[in-house]
This record gives C-alpha cells, sequence and structure tokens, in this order.
C-alpha cells in the first residue's frame, strides 16, 4: 500500500513538473511571438516615418527651389520691362492675368468662414457632428457664385483644378492634407455675405450640427490669400491658329 501510495506521489509530482513546464514554454513562445510582432510592428512604422519625413524634405527642398525661380523670373521680367513700353503693358497683361489663374499672392475684403466639428454637447451622430469635405465644397462655391475673386482653405488656394476630397479623418486640398478647423477666406463684395449668411442657406443649415462662424471683414487689405503653390502640366491643351 505504502509502494502504491509513493508511486503515485511520484507520478503526481511529474505531471506538476510536466504541466509546468508546458507553462513557461507557452509563455515564453507567446511573449516571444507578442514581442515579435511587436517589433516587426515597429520597424514598419519607423521605416514609413523615416519615408515620410525623408519625401517632405525632398518637397520642401524643391518647393523652395520653384519659390526662388519664380522670384529670379519675376525680377527678370520687371528688368526687361523696365526700359520698354510695349514690355511694360505685357507685363502689366501678365500680372493681371497671374492674379486672375491665383499665381499672386492678393488682398482685400471679404469674408472669413470658420468651420469645425461638433462639440461633445452638440453630438447628434458621428457622421452629422464632423465637417465634411462636401461642406468645404458647398460653402466655397457659394462664395464663388456669389462674386468672390479669390479664396482659400487654410491657406490652401483654390483654383480652377482645385480637387476637394475627402482622406480619412482629413480633407486632401491641391492634394495637401488639411484638417479642422478649416479656415475658408474669401475676397470680394458685401454680396458674399449676404448670400452665404442667408436663412435657410448650407451655412444656416452647417449651424445646426457643427460649430461654425462667420465674420465680415471690411477693411480693404483685411484678407490676405496665398498664391497657388503647386504647377499645372497641360497635356491634351492645345492653342488655336
Amino acid at each position: 500500500m505504502k509502494r502504491e501510495s509513493s508511486q503515485i506521489v511520484i507520478i503526481g509530482i511529474l505531471c506538476f513538473l510536466i504541466a509546468s513546464s508546458i507553462c513557461v514554454q507557452y509563455r515564453s513562445v507567446h511573449t516571444y511571438t507578442t514581442e515579435g510582432k511587436a517589433a516587426v510592428q515597429s520597424m514598419s512604422e519607423n521605416k514609413l516615418r523615416d519615408r515620410v519625413l525623408t519625401e517632405q524634405e525632398n518637397y520642401n527642398r524643391l518647393y523652395a527651389r520653384l519659390q526662388n525661380t519664380q522670384a529670379e523670373l519675376e525680377e527678370l521680367r520687371k528688368n526687361s520691362a523696365a526700359n520698354s513700353g510695349e514690355a511694360k503693358n505685357l507685363e502689366k497683361e501678365l500680372s493681371e492675368l497671374n492674379k486672375a489663374l491665383g499665381y499672386t499672392e492678393v488682398k482685400g475684403k471679404g469674408v472669413i468662414i470658420t468651420l469645425r466639428d461638433a462639440s461633445e454637447d452638440q453630438i447628434n451622430g458621428v457622421a452629422d457632428s464632423v465637417v465634411h469635405d462636401w461642406d468645404v465644397l458647398s460653402i466655397v462655391n457659394e462664395l464663388f457664385n456669389a462674386g468672390a475673386e479669390a479664396v482659400s482653405v487654410n491657406n490652401q488656394r483654390i483654383i480652377s483644378t482645385t480637387a476637394i476630397n475627402c482622406a480619412g479623418t482629413v480633407i486632401t486640398i491641391n492634394n495637401q492634407k488639411v484638417s479642422v478647423p478649416f479656415v475658408i477666406k474669401a475676397i470680394g463684395g458685401d454680396g458674399m455675405y449676404d448670400t452665404v449668411a442667408r436663412p435657410y442657406g448650407y451655412y444656416d443649415n452647417l449651424t445646426g450640427r457643427i460649430d461654425a462662424q462667420i465674420e465680415k471683414v471690411d477693411k480693404e487689405n483685411g484678407i490676405t490669400i496665398p498664391k497657388y503653390a503647386g504647377t499645372r502640366q497641360y497635356k491634351y491643351l492645345q492653342v488655336v491658329e
């Protein structure tokens, strides 16, 4: 009987040791796997972060080069037009054309509209509580329809080829990501304010679900809108002779 009891104790001890060994191995494998996944994810994030920083540096360098080249070109145009009446007229026409196309920084009176997501006490639903790309686009279209001569959103100049699209939690304008608050600046006459702020208009409906504010600026140099920072390429456009 004692012999059988001893065997049972020995078998029990062996089972405990085996179970303990299995648990230790499982924890080791689990820890290794988790840490391995975390390490791989961290490496991937670091590589992506480094690539984004590299691309941003390349963009900043190329953009600075573009700015310098444009400044040199502007100086050459002015110098060449200084001693020629015909050249002066051409320079004036080119300046007006660049202003209309959005290639020149401009200032004037107008309106400033700021759009923010709804606060927590205003939220009725996630979809209705945030500013969407079509909200920004609708306000921009109303401003142009009301006679706006220049419009920008978060310092992105709106021109004829500008696209305003949703990109996850942000909006892309001129292929640049912008986020709330969206500050829409427009230069033009008093009709813009009256059109946008009218009762039951798009802006009026926005104020019921998000935080929207409109400010009228009467000073002639109260609003500054930057020039379009990108480049435009024409692949299919041809001049009719």
